[in-house]
C-alpha cells in the first residue's frame, strides 16, 4: 500500500482525453492535486475544465489517460466509484432538497434508520450538528427548510454533506457565484477549514479575484488542452487572463500542450 507523502499527489490525472462526436473536449490533459491544496481550473466556457472534472467525478468516462489516487491507479466508471475514492462534487446548483431541513439534506439518499426501520431523525440531527459545528460554528438554523437559508449557509450545507461521508477530494463548481461579499467571505472561510483538514479541492471558477484569494495553483485550459500551470504566488492576474484569452504562457508558469508558442 502506498503512503501519502508531501511529494505524492492526492490526485494525478495523466494525459486525459475524451471526445464527443469527433470533437476533442479534453485532449491530452494532465493535472494533479495535493492534500490540503486548492487547484483552480480556469478557462472560457467550452475550454474543457468542467468536462475534465466530470471525468474525475465519474459522470463521464475518459477515452484515454490514467487517474491515480494516492499513487495507485483508480478505476472510475461512474459516480459511485468516485465516491468510493472519497471524491465528492459540489455543483453550482448545490443539488439541495429545498423543502427539508439540514439533517435531511446531509443524509439524502443515505438516511439512517432505527432498529424498527424508521428514520432515525435524532441520530441524523446530532451528526448534522456535529459536522456543521466543525465547519460553520455560527450555523443554528437546523430545523428550517434549506430554502430559507442564505446562499452562504446553503453552500455550507452542501459542503457538510460531502465531508460527512469522508470526502478527501472535493470538486467545487463556481462556489461563490451569485453570492454577496459577506457570503463569499463565509465560503472562503469554509474552504480554508477544508484545506486545514488536508482535503484537496479542485475549484472551477471564472472569478480571477476569487481564485487568487483561494487557490494555491491554477491550471488554465483552452480548446480542451492545458495552456499552463502556475502557483498563484508566481503569476499576476493579468498574466492569467493572458493565458485564458490568448493561450500565452508567462515566465512564472509551466507550459502545457495548449500553450501558444512565444
Amino acid at each position: 500500500m502506498n503512503t501519502i507523502t508531501d511529494t505524492q499527489p492526492l490526485v494525478d490525472m495523466k494525459n486525459i482525453s475524451i471526445s464527443f462526436g469527433g470533437i476533442h473536449a479534453v485532449d491530452d490533459t494532465s493535472v494533479d492535486l495535493f492534500p490540503g491544496e486548492v487547484v483552480a481550473l480556469l478557462g472560457h466556457n467550452g475550454a474543457g475544465k468542467s468536462t475534465l472534472v466530470k471525468i474525475l467525478s465519474g459522470a463521464y468516462q475518459r477515452s484515454a489517460g490514467e487517474i491515480q489516487i494516492d499513487g495507485s491507479e483508480a478505476v472510475i466508471n461512474n459516480p459511485r466509484d468516485a465516491k468510493a475514492y472519497g471524491i465528492e462534487t459540489i455543483y453550482q446548483t448545490l443539488a439541495l432538497a429545498d423543502n427539508v431541513d439540514t439533517a435531511a439534506n446531509l443524509y439524502l439518499g443515505r438516511e439512517l434508520l432505527t432498529s424498527w426501520g424508521t428514520l432515525d431523525d435524532v441520530a441524523m440531527e446530532a451528526k448534522a450538528r456535529e459536522v456543521m459545528g466543525r465547519l460553520n460554528p455560527r450555523f443554528q438554523r437546523f430545523k428550517e427548510p434549506v430554502k430559507a437559508l442564505s446562499g452562504g449557509q446553503r453552500q455550507s450545507v452542501a459542503i457538510a454533506r460531502a465531508i460527512l461521508f469522508n470526502a478527501r477530494i472535493l470538486i467545487m463548481d463556481e462556489p461563490t457565484a451569485a453570492l454577496g461579499p459577506e457570503e463569499t467571505a463565509q465560503v472562503s472561510d469554509l474552504i480554508l477549514k477544508l484545506k486545514a483538514d488536508g482535503i484537496g479541492i479542485f475549484l472551477v471558477s471564472h472569478d480571477i479575484a476569487d481564485v487568487f484569494d483561494l487557490a494555491d495553483r491554477v491550471a488554465v485550459m483552452k480548446n480542451g488542452q492545458v495552456v499552463g500551470h502556475a502557483r498563484t504566488s508566481e503569476v499576476t492576474k493579468d498574466e492569467v487572463l493572458g493565458m485564458i484569452i490568448l493561450g500565452k504562457c508567462p515566465p512564472g508558469a509551466t507550459p502545457g500542450p495548449g500553450a501558444v508558442p512565444s
